[in-house]
Formats: C-alpha cells, structure tokens, sequence
C-alpha cells in the first residue's frame, strides 16, 4: 500500500508494509521528519527525501545559492561571504549532500578568459567554503565561462548534486 502526505515546502513518500519495504533513510533526514505509523497496520513508516527537497531547503535556510562578482573580479564581497557563511552551516548539517560550484563569467570576455576566470571564482567560493568547515570532499568547482549567462552578471553558483 502507497500513500502520499504533502508537506509544507516538501512532499515526502511514505511506504507502508511488509518487512520487504525497507528503504534506509539518512540519520539526518530521518531527524528532519517526524516519526510516523501506519495506523491500519502499525508499522513504522520511513519517510523518503529527494535532492528538490533538500534543495529547496537549502534554498530557503542559505538566502541564495548564487553569489555575484564585480567584473574581471575573483574577490569576494561582504554579502558574497555572508552568504557563503550561511550556505556553509546549511552544507556541514547535510555531509551526505554534495555540491558542484559553477563559476561563470561575463558574456563580452573572450572565451578562454570567461573559463580561466570562471575557474578561478569556483575555487574561490571553494576555498572559502572550506574555511568555513564545509570538508572538501563534499565540494567540486568547475567553470562555464560565458556559456549560461544571466543577464550580465559575474556570479558562483552553489548546485546541489546529490
């Protein structure tokens, strides 16, 4: 028997049944969502948390997964760096998630600058997550030069992976 609960912000699957129904759950996710029964059958019910989930979680508790760069820039602002603080407490509460960190450049530089400073961004946000505790393992960083521009904004982009 399947059964489906909304949540607010998330939806969580919830599997009831026989002992064939095991699903294992992180310690983490399964703090994050209170303890449930299947009341026909009395059966512990395992609550099932997908990456839009935690992303949108990450979302919400970070204030953003994008920081911004002033042109031909790798320096990292005040609120650029507040906003890393805030995904690094997020990102050392969920060490079963990790992360990719697109460096992006601006769509006038030439292409081998847009990926070479792109690169150089993505390491940067790295390096400063790391800092701030986040273990390295957890963290990639790659760059896209000019390939995705969003407007023409200089940015890193805090993408969770798995």
């Amino acid at each position: 028997m399947r059964r489906m609960v909304i949540l607010p912000v998330i939806a969580i699957g919830l599997i009831a049944g026989g002992a064939s129904a095991q699903v294992r759950v992180p310690t983490v996710i399964q703090r994050m969502i209170p303890a449930t029964r299947d009341r026909q059958h009395q059966q512990p019910v395992v609550a099932i948390v997908g990456i839009d989930a935690l992303r949108a979680d990450f979302a919400a508790k970070s204030g953003s997964d994008t920081v911004y760069f002033i042109n031909d820039s790798v320096t990292l602002s005040a609120p650029a760096r507040a906003t890393l603080a805030a995904q690094a407490m997020w990102l050392r509460q969920h060490p079963e998630v990790i992360v990719r960190i697109e460096g992006h450049a601006m769509v006038n530089d030439t292409r081998d600058h847009a990926l070479a400073l792109g690169a150089r961004r993505a390491e940067e946000v790295r390096g400063y997550l790391v800092l701030l505790g986040v273990p390295a393992a957890q963290l990639t960083a790659i760059s896209l030069g000019k390939e995705r521009p969003v407007g023409l904004n200089a940015r890193a982009v805090t993408v969770l992976v798995r």
